[in-house]
């Protein structure tokens, strides 16, 4: 029979269950629930460092989203302005009058000269005229003024505003004017009996080179610039002598 201090180590008592000595082990982790402090903040702290690199990614994303935005808005806005100064520029010179004389290689008749034929440029403006309908010759233009905005010339109606200074600020409008003169067009006479032709006018083809530089008003680090030529679809006659084409 054991001793009765260690009645709980063996099962020398009749009619009682064995029973055995719990581990220190076992008595220690008998009262613990969850996490401990320390393990505890160790997880908070790694959540923050996730929550905050998703953070920086969506705000990275977002940004770049509205960066695209803004330049998509910028380049239509310089396309759709480049667009009406090259399709007014084409016409440039023509003269729609059906009373006036027209002239071909061959034909008796002096050619007349163009009233509308005139184009000028200077430094970020170019004026010019056509003849729309009978009355309706201009003059027109477009200008870049001292706020940021490309404005055209109405006739009559003055100056206004092409671009939306609200969402566009240009910073240079640079149009270069390229000539080119070609052969003498035959006209009906000689300019002496010399035969000599000297004195017969020629054709000047004209084209432009326009370019637009622009940035956002939102977010001037967005910068476009758009270059693009016009042909003017009606050539200048020179006359080489004096007041008249032909002798």
């Amino acid at each position: 029979m054991c001793a009765i201090q260690q009645v709980r180590w063996c099962s020398g008592l009749p009619g009682e269950p064995m029973q055995y000595p719990m581990r220190p082990s076992m008595q220690g982790n008998a009262h613990q629930r969850g996490l401990s402090l320390v393990e505890l903040m160790v997880g908070i702290t790694v959540g923050l460092f996730v929550v905050a690199a998703a953070t920086a990614l969506v705000t990275s994303q977002l940004t770049e989203n509205r960066r695209l935005l803004l330049e998509t808005q910028l380049q239509q806005d310089l396309r759709a302005s480049a667009d009406i100064i090259t399709r007014e520029l084409r016409r440039s010179g023509s003269w729609a009058a059906a009373n006036e004389t027209l002239w071909y290689p061959g034909s008796a008749a002096d050619p007349s000269m163009n009233p509308f034929s005139s184009i000028t440029v200077a430094g970020d403006q170019v004026d010019f005229s056509y003849q729309r309908s009978a009355g309706n010759e201009g003059p027109y233009g477009f200008r870049l003024s001292s706020s940021g905005v490309i404005q055209t010339r109405l006739a009559g109606a003055g100056w206004q505003d092409l671009t939306d200074g609200n969402v566009m600020d240009v910073s240079g409008l640079d149009i270069v004017l390229t000539a080119t003169q070609s052969e003498r067009i035959p006209c009906p006479r000689v300019c002496d009996d010399d035969g000599s032709t000297a004195c017969w006018p020629q054709a000047e083809a004209r084209t432009l080179q326009l370019t637009i530089s622009a940035r956002s008003r939102t977010d001037p680090t967005v910068t476009r610039d758009l270059t693009t030529a016009v042909r003017l679809r009606n050539d200048r006659l020179i006359s080489n002598n004096g007041a008249s084409l032909c002798p």
